[in-house]
């Protein structure tokens, strides 16, 4: 694709050379900022669709938001937004939480700075702030560590590059144009991850309530979750079958953490995104390799597993071994289970949404299947047989999704900063 005539420097690192007529603009000489807040005399029993950081990141846009009464919902639930606005967290900014606002009447927490656009083509100020180096330097100007934060003067103060108006449609004109089949290419590839892991749940799910023998005569387990299992199984609590250790840290330990997808796992071995190391440790538990884990909150979600290394984590964690001779990967598949059923979630009638509290106590007196020790092991020896197959396609998905949301962030880059020159495009 070719470029523009003339380039010049455009005095910001992230931007790089821009085109020769084109201008950098700090954000506050081209929008407003917060113009629109809740009242405290808002009628509280009008329902509001509520947007929180976890809602919004800067690939996706906004991926989901709650319905509350307005008595209900969380007390930062006051920015109010139209559509044309742009959102930018402006706290927890590593997780960069930007997007471009399509619905009407939505609330945004707190949280974030409601960008709307005076001087500005609405859609190329979004596409500019989801830029990489855009959110970079946001964190750049960020505050803190394990919580950084950026103030809405100092976000106001940020450049970006702006061409003429009607440059700047034909930019969004584009990159609308583009992206549009490279987002239909990564819902067909999502739709089929999707699928892949309902078949390996499905496959799960049914080997460790069913065991391997389809011929096997069955019973009524008596517990709604579980439903039928083999004849010669047996039921015991989950307390007469696990403790739960108190360790303490030591020295070496690195933070652990365990996923929704039940990997638990030295952090740095799995992923950095969305975490920021803590400046200190009080309260954190140390983990053994082996130790059987569940996340408290997150155990509705399937955040248990076997940890595969040494280590600490937060006392959130249920860190357990077994009292007697049980498999613990066959009984983390089992429980993970009892999350995917739903079942977690329903003890918890009264917790907000996307979270439980999963308590030691709670868990103890919960119903666990147990098959002789050597089923335990084959059931665990087909599952990672079967589900590595499985396994192995969904991670070959991930990485060409991977590649596809790349493509299209260097994509609208290379248009809003001048790198490439789409004026003569058609779309």
């Amino acid at each position: 694709m070719e470029r523009y005539k003339e380039y010049k420097d455009s005095g910001v690192q992230w931007i790089g050379e821009i085109p020769s007529h084109w201008e950098v603009r700090r954000l506050k000489t081209i929008v407003t900022c917060n113009d629109e807040t809740i009242s405290e005399s808002y009628d509280e029993n009008k329902e509001i669709a509520y947007v929180e950081i976890g809602d919004v990141d800067s690939v996706d846009g906004i991926k989901n938001y709650t319905r509350y009464k307005f008595k209900d919902a969380p007390s930062r639930a006051r920015r109010m937004t139209r559509v044309g606005d742009v959102i930018v967290s402006t706290v927890r900014t590593y997780l960069k939480a930007i997007a471009f606002i399509k619905e009407p009447d939505l609330i945004v927490s707190t949280g974030f700075a409601v960008l709307r656009p005076k001087n500005v083509s609405p859609k190329y100020l979004s596409y500019s702030a989801m830029c990489d180096g855009f959110t970079t330097e946001v964190l750049r100007y960020s505050i803190g560590i394990s919580y950084p934060a950026i103030s809405s003067n100092d976000l106001l103060s940020l450049k970006i590059p702006i061409p003429s108006f009607p440059e700047q449609e034909k930019i969004v004109n584009y990159i609308e144009s583009r992206t549009s089949k490279i987002d239909a290419y990564i819902a067909e590839k999502e739709k089929e991850v999707q699928l892949l892991n309902e078949l390996k749940e499905a496959e799960i799910a049914k080997v460790v309530t069913y065991g391997l023998n389809p011929d096997v005569k069955m019973k009524d387990s008596g517990i709604s979750w579980i439903g039928m299992i083999p004849e010669h199984w047996e039921l015991n609590r989950a307390k007469y079958m696990f403790v739960k250790n108190k360790r303490a840290r030591r020295p070496e330990d690195e933070v652990i953490t365990c996923f929704r997808d039940g990997q638990v796992t030295l952090r740095k071995n799995r992923r950095l995104t969305g975490f920021t190391e803590s400046e200190k440790y009080d309260g954190y538990q140390g983990i053994r390799k082996g130790d059987l884990v569940i996340h408290q909150m997150d155990a509705f979600a399937g955040s248990i597993g076997v940890s595969d290394s040494d280590g600490m984590g937060t006392s959130v964690y249920h860190c357990c071994t077994p009292k007697g001779d049980y498999n613990v990967y066959y009984y983390a598949y089992l429980i993970r289970q009892m999350a995917m059923s739903g079942y977690i979630q329903s003890l918890y009638k009264g917790i907000r949404e996307r979270s439980s509290d999963f308590s030691f106590p709670v868990f103890g007196n919960q119903y666990l299947a147990i098959p002789p020790r050597e089923e335990q092991d084959a059931i665990v020896a087909y599952i990672n047989e079967k589900c590595s197959k499985i396994t192995s396609l969904i991670s070959e998905l991930e990485s060409e999704i991977g590649y596809l949301k790349e493509y299209k962030q260097r994509l609208i880059a290379d248009c809003v900063t001048g790198q490439v020159n789409v004026q003569n495009e058609t779309t």
